[in-house]
């Protein structure tokens, strides 16, 4: 029998060989790893680049006004419905359904007084309406908001008296302490957004070489607008007139 010979150089230089080619097709991986990264990264400027600022105008302008349509019919075709149920029938006037009424009824003023308008900044390029109706939208926008979330709250501690203190809460769960929690409420909300209406108002700048208006908060600024006002104070103002306003309603409860 013949011995086998292995040429041993061959073998070092082909493992060799081998090394190579793996290393190159490693480095070759992490070339295309790094490109495809780098393309995912670039998608965000490179649909900046491809479509136009027009036909994304072109399609809020449609979209936003169809999307506040529906907002507005189902709105007012629901919390309408509500309201007429409830004062119709005079069975139903319990302290839990005045508040749902009253949160219908502030529900009903934001759809009525701000949804429409607010629609306008996405359809025109212009603030149609003047300084202060301006004003009164965005003052309108802050107080429906808070009268629906503290009716919210309102109905958050009549079910807690009612599940908690059944009997003994049942002299105070009356119609008339509901509807004198309800104007108070609403009284506290709308003088303590006062500043909302002073701080907002119609502005004019330019966009496209074209003038346009807008209603915003009116932020100071040192060139064109030095008696402004700071945004950060205005924040901190609200959030403190809240806190006192919850405060005071913790305390008043604890009272009764």
């Amino acid at each position: 029998m013949s011995a086998i010979k292995y040429d041993i150089h061959n073998i070092t230089i082909n493992n060799n060989n081998t090394n190579i080619i793996n290393n190159i097709n490693n480095n070759n991986n992490n070339i295309d790893l790094q490109n495809y990264q780098l393309n995912v990264t670039d998608i965000p400027q490179i649909l900046k680049e491809e479509i136009p600022q027009d036909l994304i105008e072109q399609i809020v302008k449609y979209i936003v006004p169809v999307l506040f349509g529906i907002i507005i019919i189902l709105g007012l075709f629901g919390n309408a419905l509500v309201v007429i149920v409830v004062a119709a029938n005079q069975q139903m006037r319990s302290t839990t359904n005045i508040l749902i009424i009253n949160l219908a009824i502030a529900d009903l003023l934001f759809i009525i007084f701000c949804v429409p308008f607010t629609a306008t900044d996405y359809i025109l390029p212009f603030w149609p309406f003047g300084d202060i109706w301006c004003k009164m939208v965005q003052y309108l926008i802050v107080v429906t908001a808070y009268a629906s979330v503290y009716t919210l709250v309102l109905m958050s501690l009549d079910r807690f008296l009612a599940v908690v203190h059944p009997i003994a809460s049942m002299s105070i769960r009356t119609e008339k302490n509901a509807i004198t929690a309800i104007l108070v409420t609403w009284i506290v909300i709308v003088l303590s957004n006062v500043p909302v209406f002073l701080c907002h108002g119609e502005v004019t700048y330019y966009y496209s070489s074209m003038e346009h208006t807008a209603c915003v908060f009116l932020e100071m600024e040192p060139n064109t607008r030095p008696d402004g006002f700071n945004k950060v104070a205005f924040q901190v103002l609200i959030h403190i007139l809240q806190f006192f306003k919850n405060s005071y309603k913790i305390l008043q409860n604890k009272k009764m």
